[in-house]
């Protein structure tokens, strides 16, 4: 269920009977037809074990789901709007990132500390992020939000790519995630002051970096 890009900050989705797709509650702007919307409690696709991994992560972001016949446009907080079509793989995303996503994604969370290891959870600790992370697989399409845009970079053996942590909006891929520290290397190329963490993300994949340092 592909999502149509109408602006940088609106997508419209086709609703179709005995499909659904799930959205962050509040992000409907509009519909057309008979389409329904009703709180879902269990975390999507992930059923109670999502719900529970959310709910203990701190990120039970809640979602509502969207059945019916119809086309609805979705947007919040007038933040920027990515699509990212999956074929298969999983994208790894922060929960409350998430504008809507296909019915048809399996949806789940992962514990950070599992990618990077100690340094997984310093980053949820240092960058505010949760320790657990939301993940969504399958062939589908997923909505992200970010501030300012985003761009899809990159990632290869030999040429990782390195993100302030606050700009991360999502990655792809076979990836692996450490975050380190570098005196001084806001003052040099961002804002802030003293020690500064970098994620470094190596592997094969893409990462999605936004264009702003700043949190939804």
């Amino acid at each position: 269920m592909p999502f149509r890009e109408i602006n940088a900050k609106m997508v419209e989705a086709t609703v179709v009977p005995g499909q659904r797709l799930f959205s962050q509650r509040g992000a409907m702007l509009a519909y057309r037809g008979e389409v329904s919307f009703t709180p879902n409690i269990l975390g999507g696709q992930g059923g109670v074990m999502s719900m529970i991994g959310r709910r203990v992560a701190n990120e039970a972001t809640p979602l509502m789901t969207v059945e019916g016949n119809g086309t609805v446009m979705f947007g919040h907080g007038g933040h920027h709007i990515q699509v990212i079509d999956l074929t298969g793989d999983t994208l790894y995303v922060e929960a409350d990132r998430l504008l809507a996503f296909d019915g048809s994604l399996q949806q789940s969370t992962m514990f950070m500390g599992s990618q990077g290891g100690v340094m997984g959870m310093v980053r949820g600790q240092v960058t505010g992020q949760g320790l657990f992370t939301t993940t969504l697989t399958g062939h589908g399409s997923v909505a992200v939000m970010a501030h300012g845009g985003v761009i899809e970079m990159p990632i290869a053996p030999g040429h990782e790519v390195h993100v302030d942590p606050q700009a991360y909006v999502a990655h792809r891929g076979d990836v692996r995630n450490r975050l380190s520290a570098s005196v001084g290397w806001r003052e040099m190329v961002g804002r802030g002051s003293g020690e500064a963490f970098q994620l470094e993300l190596s592997g094969n994949g893409t990462v999605y970096v936004q264009a702003s340092e700043e949190k939804l």
